[in-house]
């Protein structure tokens, strides 16, 4: 009887532990199923360090997930489609900048406000957008000496 009382539980245990993983995978590729608010588009010369399931943010909070990135083939431009929460709404005239933590940190899409009083609605795209810059291009540059 002993034995089957500490069964149950330790397999209750690794069930438990097991929803947990699947709940933070969901949660965090943003597969969760949820109501987005409004889908949004965006076209960026460079999206490297993005990826379905990459953090958006504003002012330094994340308010959805990229949930598609596709190279269009007429353009050559990386095209990202955002998932934006419910209830966030974002000036017309608003950026998307892809940025990272730091030198070492992960990338994310920052949304920054515009001061338009129109707002995005559901399919909207956003025209000012920066890619991802290359530190390694960067850092070239600098001991090259190339200021352009």
């Amino acid at each position: 009887m002993r034995e089957n009382t500490t069964e149950v539980v330790v397999g209750a245990a690794v069930l438990a532990a097991a929803l947990g993983f699947l709940w933070f995978i969901f949660s965090a590729t943003g597969l969760s199923g949820g109501t987005p608010g409004i889908e949004l588009k965006a076209n960026f010369r460079s999206a490297e360090g993005v990826s379905v399931g990459t953090e958006i943010r504003l002012a330094g909070v994340s308010i959805g997930t990229v949930s598609e990135l596709d190279l269009n083939g007429e353009t050559y431009r990386a095209e990202a489609v955002f998932l934006i929460n419910e209830g966030i709404e974002i000036p017309d005239d608003s950026a998307a900048i892809v940025a990272s933590e730091g030198l070492l940190g992960g990338t994310f899409v920052e949304i920054v406000p515009g001061g338009s009083f129109g707002m995005f609605a559901d399919g909207g795209l956003i025209e000012d957008t920066q890619g991802a810059v290359s530190l390694i291009q960067l850092l070239m540059k600098f001991v090259s000496g190339d200021e352009a």
